[in-house]
């Protein structure tokens, strides 16, 4: 099987791709922490590091015919975390800024749980950063968007299929950042911050253009938005919910717009602010039985 273990610190169509595979192939990515291995202890703070190399995503992978207005979709089938993940506080990000001191908390993952203080619980392994390659440009790997990036949606799991609109040629999919554990909102700047790997099988969806990335769960399919504002971004979220649905079923944009009022949920996936990155809001569906799909099944 196919392994990845080359990391780079942005999303852009200028990156060498360090593997070629085929739709329907798999690939294990090999990822590092989103410290890229500077914060090993207590005694490492994270004002000591060199933030340009934090994030790190491996690959990029290039997708056979993958061309823009195309969607690629990632499916997770297994996330391997290590035994040792990272929690720190950071300067000048999130809401607790001042009620809190600077400093590196290390947590230990063993068969399956985590040990914070006299706290045992389970860990639920999850990809921060994901997603494809701008159309121009690049965007480091810490800011999300419409390509993905840092989505830090911890319903992105095993199991899970993420969807990301294609912009440039071979799609030139990366993934890292994982978490052992990560609360919505990530108040804090960070969850259980860890390395591990992380299989994936990868399905073109041909001419299927998004807007933004989506991600499908067993029983829910959301639209992942990001941006500086919550209104605008909740908008951005909504409106493409509301295409697709019209779109699925045939419906009127209007009576779209009311299912997901009466349907919908809305939640923050990332918002420590204050911070220089944006805030990723997830919006969710429910699948409906004897509905048809809102995305056409990959593969």
């Amino acid at each position: 099987m196919l392994s990845v273990s080359d990391v780079v610190f942005s999303f852009s169509p200028e990156h060498p791709p360090v593997a070629r595979v085929s739709p329907g192939d798999m690939v294990r990515f090999i990822t590092k922490d989103c410290f890229c291995d500077q914060v090993t202890g207590a005694s490492d703070l994270v004002t000591a590091i060199d933030f340009d190399r934090v994030n790190p995503a491996t690959g990029p992978v290039f997708v056979e015919g993958a061309e823009p207005g195309d969607t690629l979709c990632a499916e997770i089938l297994s996330i391997d975390v290590a035994e040792k993940g990272i929690a720190c506080t950071l300067p000048d990000s999130g809401p607790l800024i001042g009620w809190c001191e600077l400093r590196t908390k290390v947590i230990e993952v063993r068969e399956g749980k985590a040990i914070f203080n006299d706290l045992v619980f389970p860990v639920r392994p999850m990809v921060g950063v994901i997603g494809t390659a701008p159309a121009e440009g690049a965007v480091v790997c810490g800011q999300p968007g419409a390509h993905g990036g840092n989505l830090d949606c911890k319903f992105m799991t095993a199991g899970a299929k993420a969807y990301f609109p294609v912009r440039t040629r071979g799609a030139l999919f990366q993934l890292g950042d994982l978490h052992a554990s990560m609360g919505d909102g990530e108040i804090g700047g960070t969850g259980i911050e860890i390395g591990g790997t992380v299989l994936v099988r990868l399905h073109l969806i041909k001419n299927l253009p998004l807007d933004w990335p989506m991600l499908e769960t067993g029983d829910m399919i959301h639209t992942l938005a990001s941006g500086p504002e919550f209104v605008a971004v909740q908008r951005e979220a909504a409106r493409q919910m509301q295409r697709l649905i019209a779109a699925a079923w045939g419906w009127d944009e209007t009576d779209a717009a009311l299912y997901l009022s009466v349907r919908g949920d809305s939640a923050i996936c990332q918002t420590c602010q204050p911070s220089t990155f944006d805030m990723v809001l997830r919006m969710g569906l429910p699948k409906e039985p004897g509905k048809a799909r809102l995305l056409p099944l990959p593969g």
